[in-house]
């Protein structure tokens, strides 16, 4: 497998991408955790412990929400997996149609919520497991596809790692500021920083997006940022790639 899509040849692009790539996951989860009724559909880890707490016998969280979410992200994942190898193999972009495929599926989604739901919030009409699905499917097609890229600390869709390498690195060196680091150092302290400071303000961004479009209208605008960041990326000049696993 490449170590990155050949689009993203430098350091630079591949944080700044991989920084947007991030707000938009912490966009995501808070359209999903405020309006879907306690699920994350990007934070998969959030809903194995929700799935958990569930089957323990917690009335307030429904074993279905859980359990559609995971098994819609396991699926996204598998099959964008086996997809973009394929298009790498041809030589072509995965990177850029990996985050096409992501940007579908999260207009899929916002359609069915306008459809069922209106300008409201999903919640307003009781969880809707088909939009639930269709989120959580995105968000699985978006971890194999940043997989693939291969950018130490940056996920895009969890920030605890980077969290804790952020801390033990400040501790470590607590009186070094980026610019008396060494070159590699430096870039690993943008990502670590990067992450946990995307995660955040793609949280605020989605949660001031449900305010005044409601859940469908904030997908799609999620949606529209997603499919900008494909077309810059497909347009940035390329070097060729070797296919591959």
């Amino acid at each position: 497998m490449p170590d990155a899509s050949p689009a993203l040849t430098t350091d630079a692009r591949r944080v700044a991408v991989m920084t947007a790539l991030t707000v938009l996951a912490g966009a995501v989860d808070a359209i999903s955790f405020l309006t879907m009724g306690k699920v994350f559909c990007a934070l998969a880890t959030g809903n194995v412990l929700f799935l958990s707490f569930a089957l323990a016998g917690d009335g307030d969280i429904p074993v279905a929400r859980p359990v559609t979410a995971i098994g819609a992200f396991v699926a996204g994942a598998a099959l964008a997996a086996l997809a973009l190898k394929a298009v790498a193999e041809r030589g072509r972009a995965w990177f850029p149609a990996g985050l096409v495929c992501e940007a579908v599926l999260l207009v899929a989604a916002g359609a069915v919520a306008l459809w069922r739901h209106g300008t409201q919030a999903a919640a307003d009409a009781g969880q809707d497991h088909a939009v639930i699905a269709l989120v959580a499917l995105a968000m699985g097609v978006r971890a194999s596809t940043v997989l693939r890229v291969r950018v130490p600390g940056m996920p895009t869709q969890l920030s605890q790692t980077a969290m804790a390498e952020l801390v033990n690195d400040v501790l470590k060196r607590p009186r070094t500021v980026l610019r008396g680091m060494p070159a590699g150092q430096r870039l690993a302290r943008t990502r670590w920083t990067a992450t946990v400071g995307g995660i955040f303000t793609g949280g605020v961004l989605g949660t001031l997006l449900l305010v005044p479009l409601g859940t469908g209208r904030a997908l799609l605008v999620v949606a529209a940022a997603v499919l900008l960041l494909a077309a810059v990326t497909a347009a940035l000049p390329q070097r060729p790639e070797s296919a591959g696993d």
